[in-house]
């Protein structure tokens, strides 16, 4: 009789055991503006979900359970990074691709009987505008969403165009034609300077972007200097406002200009100027006069390297600096050119290790000592 008393016992245990166990792996939905979310870039909120087209922008979720799924929709088909339990790095975990309305999962554990676990999963979006807008509606867990990891205490600004983004960066054929799955933003200089650093960062950059004239002379009218101002880089209606933001950047990364002398087009002194220093102005708009610009150049155009350092000496404006360290030599066209003769991820690993000096000057931040990956 005792043995059967027992067995009972045990066998309630077992079954109240299940039905908490179900409990807590039962999913829940959480609107994508809930507050335990963390979004690095521009993005903009409407009712309770959150859209985004920049390139580079990313995502940080928290959660303790064993699935993490996303109700989304892409305007277009948009690939994206993502990293598990890990911080970001030049190469991802996993690679997704989003296109229409979709419910995507980013972790799930296989295992039998998984135990909830707790979780953080990184989603950056590595193609530009163009490629689509994201729209994040509802996260899907199974478990308990917790709030994610704050904004990191650094963090970095950069404006420019088909560099910045990363354009053709996996890729190691320099007659190849661009495709969107080469491109990654997580492979540009600029990500890798900001992981240096151990910064956060955001890009606005648009490929084919200059600053008085775009590639070709494509667009006419419209110029970086336009779209730095906009909440999404292919939507001129929203504009963007520093107070959405989380934090302030620490300085402002500027590489600019290529587009405008490409086709064998040079355009005049005066207009450049004027476009330029209308960017600056921007910038100091929206984050006071003494906030930090480094303006830069790309190698082997030592007249676009005199024009903005003309500009820099002649805007007016305090703690506008230039930076210059591409010559025709800074890296190797045979082996290090992507798409479209883009730099590749070697050739922007060398383009990051020549301005860090710059912003730790700049900064005031410590020089890193390891090599930029």
């Amino acid at each position: 009789m005792k043995k059967a008393h027992a067995y009972i016992l045990l066998l309630c245990t077992l079954i109240l055991c299940g039905r908490a166990h179900a409990r807590a792996l039962a999913v829940t939905g959480v609107f994508a503006s809930d507050s335990r979310i963390a979004y690095v870039g521009r993005s903009v909120v409407s009712q309770h979900t959150v859209s985004f087209d920049w390139s580079g922008t990313y995502v940080r979720f928290a959660f303790e359970g064993t699935e993490l799924r996303l109700r989304c929709s892409d305007s277009g088909r948009d690939f994206f990074n993502v990293w598990i339990d890990r911080e970001m790095s030049a190469e991802p975990d996993t690679v997704v691709v989003l296109s229409g309305d979709t419910v995507v999962t980013l972790y799930t554990d296989t295992r039998k009987r998984a135990k909830p676990a707790f979780h953080q999963v990184i989603l950056q979006k590595r193609t530009e505008g163009e490629q689509g807008v994201m729209t994040l509606r509802e996260v899907l867990v199974r478990g308990e969403l917790m709030p994610a990891l704050p904004t990191k205490e650094r963090y970095m600004e950069f404006v420019g165009d088909s560099y910045t983004c990363g354009f053709g960066a996996e890729n190691s054929v320099s007659t190849d034609a661009f495709s969107p799955a080469t491109e990654t933003a997580t492979k540009s200089y600029a990500a890798i300077i900001a992981r240096a650093f151990d910064a956060d960062y955001v890009l606005v950059a648009h490929s084919g972007m200059g600053v008085c004239r775009n590639y070709n002379s494509k667009f006419a009218g419209r110029y970086m200097p336009d779209r730095y101002l906009q909440a999404f880089d292919t939507d001129t209606t929203v504009q963007w406002t520093p107070a959405e933001a989380d934090q302030q950047p620490a300085i402002t990364v500027v590489m600019l200009g290529g587009n405008d002398f490409s086709t064998g087009v040079t355009p005049q002194y005066e207009d450049f100027a004027a476009h330029y220093m209308q960017l600056l102005a921007s910038i100091k708009g929206f984050y006071g006069q003494s906030h930090p610009v480094l303006c830069c150049t790309k190698k082997g155009n030592r007249q676009l390297a005199d024009y903005v350092r003309r500009v820099t000496d002649e805007c007016g404006l305090e703690r506008v600096y230039f930076a210059t360290c591409f010559e025709q030599l800074f890296h190797d066209d045979d082996r290090e050119l992507g798409a479209c003769s883009h730099p590749n991820y070697e050739a922007h690993r060398k383009m990051a290790h020549a301005l860090l000096p710059y912003v730790a000057t700049i900064t005031g931040w410590e020089m890193p000592d390891k090599t930029l990956r």
